[in-house]
């Protein structure tokens, strides 16, 4: 006999477990289904999930909450790219050398137009022929006016944000809007049916949570469905190396000091640093392998990157393991966010996973119980999958790169592990440049704009056996040379300082949509 879904309990809140408890709530409203969240006071977040992709924007929109109260209370900043800095040519060879990843991401014929670029003299970067952004980005400007409504401008971008601010945003929103009951209690236990499925977990005081459905928003701990159902972890640290962080918050020395617009990632001997700049610090952070180095040299080389405003902090230290949970979703059970798995934070991808698992699972949640395996097998076949074309982004990164000063970049250069869908994309794009059709699916996550930014952005070397796009004519591309040049002069002549628009923002707000 099959039973209605009529409760769901999130365990833990952070990023996200509020990002679950918004999805759920907006998509589910007037379902008569009631949400609990519970989180523990002493467990704080990672914090290192401080930048997002362009996909948060239409996220933020449904759950209602304005683009303005990002600014005023997440201590929010424009991202419009990743700079990659060091990341190709050894540090001696070519010191500073860096390419961007943007997030325009128009409809154009990527395929085609690297194509044309490869065949061309190369005046410009990859980046700068297709999109004035990477110079906008160079000049530290905001992707809008203030003239523009909330969430519009003239290029696509995202945000950075203060975490552990943006979970408390989140939180009032499904608190207040959608109704999600808050509670606060630490969960010592899980009590589960004859059929294997969780009814309910017991919390520290003895008070037992029921549900028909429970999502484990624990993070590395995996509460539930690492504690309970013993899902094994799929470990793919031979696919990437770096294990370990050092992160701290440095203070601007001036309340006026420029705002980054891109997250900055530079190359260093055993990993790479983020900088990324909020209102009020800026959060950096040494991503590295303990294989490669200790930690009191990456401490070194971390205090080394952030100058005299690093003085007095302690970087806090966090572990990482890489990889993903075999199955995301048993019996009654779905994690999500840390729970389900992680890779180092290069590229956004912890949120970006994170957001995507919950609309999904927000689309997917059964009427009934017994439709739960059916949700179940379909969530896991897309998640593994994404979580595998994830990987192989992340390792794309460090394949290409032409450095060999550390052991850490020739043995990442000459991984032999690698998987074969990585393999077979990387062999075709050695004669053809990449086309939509290389990529199977619409929800992996990273798409044919994003390979050939990265791909040319470092040099790689497709050879065009005579091949020309567009059927021979280049008028169309050197067409769009021109228009991008003269837009790039009119943006950069038009926006404001990445500063100087935040702070307008948080005194007079954005237009409503």
């Amino acid at each position: 006999m099959s039973n209605g879904i009529k409760r769901i309990v999130i365990l833990g809140g952070g990023t996200a477990g509020w990002l679950a408890a918004n999805h759920l709530a907006s998509t589910l409203v007037g379902s008569g289904i009631t949400i609990t969240l519970v989180e523990s006071k002493e467990i704080g977040t990672i914090g290192v999930g401080e930048g997002t992709v362009p996909m948060i924007r239409e996220t933020l929109k449904r759950f209602g909450i304005r683009e303005t109260d990002m600014f005023r209370h997440c201590n929010a900043t424009f991202k419009q790219s990743i700079k990659f800095v060091d990341w190709l040519h050894n540090p001696e060879q070519k010191p500073g050398h860096y390419y961007h990843h943007p997030f325009e991401y128009r409809a154009l014929p990527y395929g085609a137009m690297a194509n044309q670029w490869l065949a061309s003299d190369r005046n410009k970067s990859f980046v700068d022929t297709l999109t004035a952004q990477g110079a906008v980005c160079d000049a530290g400007l905001a992707p809008k006016l203030m003239t523009q409504a909330e969430y519009a401008g003239h290029f696509d971008y995202a945000f950075h944000f203060d975490a552990r601010k943006f979970a408390e945003l989140m939180r009032d929103n499904a608190v207040e809007r959608f109704g999600v009951i808050h509670r606060y209690g630490k969960v010592v236990d899980a009590r589960t049916h004859l059929n294997g499925d969780i009814e309910s977990v017991i919390l520290e005081q003895g008070e037992a949570l029921e549900a028909d459905l429970f999502i484990d928003c624990s993070g590395f701990a995996c509460r539930l469905l690492g504690d309970v159902y013993r899902v094994p972890f799929v470990d793919k640290s031979s696919q990437l190396f770096v294990d370990t962080a050092l992160a701290f918050q440095v203070p601007y020395t001036d309340s006026a000091q420029p705002v980054a617009s891109s997250t900055i990632a530079t190359a260093q001997p055993a990993g790479w640093i983020w900088d990324i700049g909020l209102q009020e610090r800026r959060g950096i952070g040494h991503v590295y392998s303990s294989q490669y180095m200790g930690d009191e040299e990456a401490e070194r080389i971390l205090r080394a990157y952030a100058g005299k405003g690093s003085e007095g902090l302690e970087p806090r230290k966090i572990p990482m393991k890489i990889g993903y949970r075999q199955e995301f979703w048993r019996n009654n059970c779905v994690a999500i966010g840390l729970s389900q798995g992680f890779v180092e934070p290069l590229e956004a991808t912890a949120i970006l996973v994170t957001d995507t698992a919950c609309r999904m699972l927000a689309e997917m949640v059964p009427a009934v119980d017994t439709e739960m395996p059916v949700a179940a097998r379909r969530f896991n076949r897309v998640m593994v999958e994404a979580w595998e074309r994830v990987i192989d982004f992340i390792q794309l990164h460090y394949r290409l790169s032409q450095r060999d000063d550390t052991a850490f970049w020739q043995d990442n250069r000459n991984n032999p592990i690698v998987s074969d869908t990585l393999q077979e994309r990387l062999a075709l794009w050695q004669h053809r440049t990449p086309c939509e059709f290389d990529f199977d699916s619409r929800l992996e996550v990273f798409n044919l704009a994003s390979y050939c930014y990265v791909l040319y952005g470092m040099e790689f070397e497709t050879q065009l056996h005579g091949r020309q796009a567009w059927g021979g004519a280049d008028k169309p591309f050197l067409r769009h040379c021109t228009d991008v040049s003269q837009y790039t002069e009119g943006m950069l002549q038009l926006l404001k300082p990445n500063r100087a628009l935040i702070d307008k923002v948080r005194q007079y707000g954005l237009h409503q949509i």
